[in-house]
């Protein structure tokens, strides 16, 4: 838990209390509302309110209840575009969500925190409302998680457990630095990491660091097992997508020989838009 500054100041504080109260509810929320869950004072709160609304950052809805504003989806873009994804990386997820049906998903480390930093949506997997870009998610309970924490030291990897906490999701999700320590040790930096119902019920998890990067891909799908073949994808998503007219990818059938990250670029490589797209990543 991240120490208290001596300096805090206290109306700034409650003013983010406030937009985190609204921005997690399932339904706008009444000024009496805010203040309770807020533990505030109801003057407070309307002046804070106010003060939110003036900003943007806050929308009073016609009955007088209270909405996030557009500001803080401006602040979202702008956090996610912050981070330093390799240009690719959203011709890489939809080219792997495609030939394989399934979700996939970009992440990183970021100041210990296990960050969503890109999404494609596939047909063959379940929603995942708590796995979207601009998120953070848990590292011992995925494989994107597991697959980063396995290039860290011992010591780092400690830490960032240790600060993000172990929270149970399910009966198999492992709540002890120990628990995950031993599940690590039998796996080797670099491989396809592969968690069974450990952060959702009836749903696995495959996921693979990028070569050369400290980026991992992985994808999701329902019940408790990865196919073998988008499980493969995972770590050999396949050749770049071709453009069509209208500018979406039209993504060639699956072929995994096309896209072995062992093989240099000069030795066999076809023309550049058949390259492999996880390797235009790490360059």
């Amino acid at each position: 838990m991240t120490e208290e500054p001596s300096d805090l100041i206290r109306s700034v504080s409650r003013a983010l209390r406030v937009l985190e109260e609204v921005s997690r509810a399932d339904r706008p929320l009444s000024v009496k509302v805010i203040a309770r869950r807020c533990g505030l004072n109801l003057s407070t709160s309307y002046h804070l309110v106010r003060t939110l609304c003036y900003e943007g950052y806050l929308y009073r809805c016609p009955d007088g209840d209270y909405l996030p504003g557009s500001k803080v989806a401006e602040r979202f873009h702008e956090m996610i575009d912050a981070f330093d994804r390799p240009p690719r990386a959203s011709v890489v997820l939809r080219h792997l969500a495609a030939v394989t049906g399934h979700t996939a998903y970009l992440a990183q480390l970021v100041g210990g925190r296990l960050v969503v930093l890109d999404v494609a949506e596939g047909p063959r997997s379940p929603w995942l409302e708590d796995v979207q870009a601009g998120l953070d998610v848990a590292p011992h309970a995925t494989a994107l998680g597991k697959a980063l924490l396995l290039t860290l030291p011992p010591k780092m990897r400690r830490d960032v457990l240790t600060e993000y906490g172990l929270p149970r999701f399910t009966s198999a999700t492992p709540t002890s630095v120990e628990e995950v320590e031993e599940e690590l040790a039998a796996l080797c930096p670099g491989q396809v990491v592969e968690e069974r119902g450990q952060f959702r019920d009836e749903v696995a998890c495959a996921g693979a660091v990028v070569p050369g990067t400290s980026w991992a891909i992985g994808i999701s799908a329902r019940g408790l097992s990865v196919p073998a073949r988008a499980r493969s994808a995972t770590r050999r998503p396949g050749p770049c997508p071709a453009i069509r007219s209208d500018g979406e990818a039209a993504p060639p059938p699956y072929d995994p020989s096309a896209s072995d990250l062992r093989r240099p670029h000069g030795a066999g490589a076809g023309p550049r838009s058949r390259r492999d797209p996880v390797r235009a990543l790490a360059r």
